[in-house]
């Protein structure tokens, strides 16, 4: 069966038989018997919610008999959980307890999209996140809800990683721990290898994709990831988690909580360390980090330090594998050999490394090549409810990162680094360093005058400071040199304020409007020497003003339209300048984002629609090339879009079965792309002139599914399904430059069981890629003229069939 016959079956769904509906109400009152007012009722985990009037009652109205859950939330009392069984028309009284209130996460739900809102969202909580988390980063826990593509240098999900939504890379995602940013300043890139094991930390996760609401940080051009680390547990608890898997790969995992610590002080904990070997030859990661929450909260205000901490030694797979290795003859692969021989392939033991390899194939040789690096995050998160409708939040932030990556080199003009010498060349061994902080302030307040108004307003400036360095370690022919001897030097600045207002109003009892205005001011600066020893000199300033609106229709109680327009600018990156020197500056780019959806959520079918259109201005398109680290080098073009239908789908089958597929369609093109290839007989450029093409790394079709089934009481199969369509290498169009379509299917299977030892045992069995696919999800491309027109693909490979053991113990 087709990806499209796939898509009909969801779709003919739809049509269910309905049941009988009743009201359900109740009045929410202390242990006084006093009512309490503005309580938040939550029905089903959040599929319907409600406040209390003044009276302190709630109504729902056209409830479907059968099994309900119920959660009252008040600030200041304990939470409320129950469950009920509805066959008539109901009324009840809850009297709630006072307790210590969890006021930390206010700043986290203000900031987040509700059912509300009219744009398209995800939200993951612990147990969905906890699923596949036996040791690989963020993207591969997150990787099967609609329209996200990811991929792994090591081919395991271990080490380097990253996705794609809606064909936007890493650095057109926002990603935010508790509302502080987390893409680097200057690449806008969000590395997940400094953060090991971040999974373990994550309460829940809300993924925002196309340009969404206001938010601090990077410009949302492909979406928004909102991570949520604050939680208070009523008790102390610990936890051990242990993984094994293929490729040597080791996990292990230490948490420990107090507990609320008379009525209003908890302490949490975590320390990680994971080892890989990676699927990819000598493609190794070492990882360790720790994770330190303190917390004060009193009636009506909380003060929360947050600790994150990662450290990273990870071989280098940053070079791709040719595409003669992928399945191609041996005769092609003598053919790419003698392209490169005194280029790439320079010693016998490149000759013998890439003869002797299969599709894991990774050119370094060097002991240690690796990325070195550190990074720290420091939040002091403030919140005060200052009036029963006005929350106040303060953070202050600060990240301090620190490290390098170090390379062989052979045959090197010593000149470049500075060195001068009767001796011209030799062997040597450099590192690039990276040594940068991030600190700012970031508040808002949520004001909510009636039940009609919400109103947001935030504010927040951030400023980064880099500093790029290069030294020499080692030079083969000249071992009196001694080590760390610089060779270049630059200083990047940037600093980035914003503030946005936002208001929700209530109109009547089917509309809702929202409004939101944002004004984000950019200033960078760069100076010094790169390290090819040309000047980086960047004195560059951005205004930018982004509008966004949108209207959310009530069909019903369970049922929504929405429309919306949303608009984001962003600002080129550090490289991006670099590529482009002596050549035009590159523009800034300008997103004009337009989202159409319904939604529906019953008590066993949920469904969400949703078509958007997003039109850009002198966006910054890949080339397929990439820079001597790895980078993908990037041009403006005038005119592109994307646009696209995304259906997602959860269904209740039984109490046993769960389906949870999506797929989304999309059409990814540019107006006028001009590619360039330079002609070594002169060292021209040849220009070619191309109109509608493909947007690189933008398949037409992503599908993506999780079937589970609990067999027994605790445990649970869980079969996650990945189709990701072709993607092209760059922006030609050209069948011969592009990634092939795969479909990879996992299963994970989990028990859990008490004894009189420990809470909670939980055996956790994941394998990744059953089907053993051969596939790779990531590559890059490039072209040149030397006599005839060589072009060169590079691809990433995936693991083909592994597992992956865990065992968690919880006190």
């Amino acid at each position: 069966m087709s990806i499209q016959h796939i898509a009909f079956c969801i779709l003919l769904f739809l049509s269910y038989q309905s049941t009988a509906q009743f009201s359900y109400s109740g009045q929410i009152i202390d242990d006084n018997s006093q009512a309490l007012q503005g309580a938040v009722i939550l029905l089903d985990d959040g599929e319907r919610a409600a406040i209390t009037d003044l009276n302190g009652e709630f109504l729902f109205q056209n409830v479907v008999g059968g099994q309900h859950t119920l959660q009252v939330q008040y600030l200041g009392f304990e939470d409320h959980h129950s469950s009920f069984d509805l066959s008539n028309n109901e009324s009840v009284t809850i009297s709630m307890s006072e307790s210590a209130v969890n006021i930390d996460q206010v700043n986290i739900i203000a900031n987040r999209l509700t059912k509300d809102s009219p744009f398209s969202y995800v939200d993951l909580n612990e147990e969905d996140i906890a699923v596949k988390n036996l040791a690989q980063d963020i993207p591969f826990l997150i990787e099967h809800t609609p329209s996200i593509v990811v991929t792994s240098d090591a081919g395991a999900g271990i080490g380097y990683t990253g996705m794609r939504i809606r064909g936007s890379d890493a650095t057109r995602i926002n990603v935010t721990i508790n509302g502080v940013p987390l893409n680097d300043s200057e690449s806008q890139g969000v590395f997940w290898v400094n953060m090991p094991d971040f999974g373990s930390s994550v309460h829940n996760v809300q993924i925002q994709r196309g340009v969404g609401s206001s938010t601090n940080g990077a410009a949302s051009f492909g979406g928004t990831v909102a991570l949520n680390t604050s939680s208070i547990s009523a008790e102390p608890f610990g936890k051990i988690s242990g993984t094994y898997g293929s490729f040597d790969t080791k996990r292990l995992s230490v948490e420990a909580g107090s507990g609320l610590i008379s009525g209003q002080y908890s302490i949490e904990g975590r320390y990680s360390m994971i080892n890989s070997d990676g699927y990819v030859d000598r493609a190794s990661s070492d990882l360790d980090s720790w994770f330190l929450s303190a917390a004060k909260i009193g009636d009506n205000h909380s003060l929360r330090l947050n600790v994150i901490s990662g450290d990273e030694r990870t071989y280098q797979s940053w070079w791709g594998v040719p595409e003669s290795k992928l399945g191609g003859t041996d005769t092609e692969v003598l053919n790419h050999y003698f392209t490169n021989l005194g280029v790439t392939y320079n010693t016998s033991a490149d000759s013998t490394n890439l003869f002797q390899s299969d599709r894991r194939y990774n050119y370094y040789l060097y002991d240690d090549q690796v990325d070195d690096y550190g990074q720290d995050h420091y939040q002091l998160i403030y919140n005060v409810q200052a009036q029963s409708n006005l929350t106040l939040n303060g953070t202050l932030h600060y990240t301090k990162g620190q490290g390098f990556f170090e390379e062989f080199r052979g045959g090197d003009d010593l000149i470049d680094y500075g060195i001068n010498s009767d001796i011209e060349t030799s062997d040597l061994v450099r590192r690039r360093w990276l040594d940068n902080d991030f600190y700012g302030i970031i508040a808002n307040a949520n004001y909510e005058p009636n039940e009609k108004i919400s109103w947001l307003t935030g504010v927040g400036y951030n400023r980064y400071v880099g500093d790029h360095f290069g030294e020499v370690i080692s030079v083969e022919a000249m071992p009196q040199l001694g080590i760390q001897q610089p060779y270049y030097n630059s200083i990047g600045e940037k600093n980035d304020f914003n503030i946005y207002t936002k208001l929700n109003y209530q109109l009547n009892d089917r509309i809702n409007l929202f409004g939101d205005l944002q004004l984000r001011m950019i200033d960078y600066k760069t100076s010094g020497v790169d390290n090819d020893a040309v000047p980086i000199d960047v004195d560059e300033s951005y205004t930018f003003f982004n509008p966004k609106f949108g209207i959310n229709y009530s069909l019903n109680e369970s049922s929504q339209l929405y429309a919306s327009y949303a608009q984001a600018n962003r600002e080129p990156v550090r490289s991006d300048f670099i590529d482009a020197i002596g050549v035009t500056i590159p523009k800034p780019e300008r997103l004009h984002d337009f989202e159409f959806g319904y939604r529906s959520n019953g008590k066993s079918v949920s469904l969400e629609a949703n078509a958007y259109y997003m039109l850009y201005n002198d966006q910054l398109v890949l080339t397929g090339a990439v820079n001597d680290v790895g980078g993908s080098v990037r041009t403006n073009v005038d005119k592109s879009f994307r646009r696209g239908v995304e259906l997602s789908l959860a269904w209740k089958a039984s109490d046993k079965i769960m389906w949870s597929p999506n797929v989304s369609f999309s059409q990814n093109k540019i107006d006028q792309f001009t590619d360039i290839v330079i002609d070594f007989a002169d060292f021209s450029f040849v220009e070619t002139s191309q109109s509608d093409t493909d947007i690189a790394f933008s398949p037409n079709i992503v599908f993506g599914s999780s079937l589970s089934y609990n067999p027994v009481t605790n445990g649970s199969i869980t079969l996650l399904s990945k189709y990701v369509g072709d993607q092209f290498l760059d922006n030609n169009s050209n069948e011969s430059r592009k990634i092939d379509a795969y479909f990879v299917n996992d299963i994970v299977a989990s028990y859990s069981l008490k004894n009189k030892f420990s809470k909670n045992i939980t055996i956790k069995f994941l394998v990744n890629n059953i089907l053993a696919e051969r596939y790779s999800s990531n590559g890059y491309t490039f072209s040149y003229i030397f006599g005839d027109l060589i072009t060169e693909n590079y691809y990433y490979p995936q693991a083909t069939r592994n597992f992956l053991l865990g065992l968690d113990i919880s006190f």
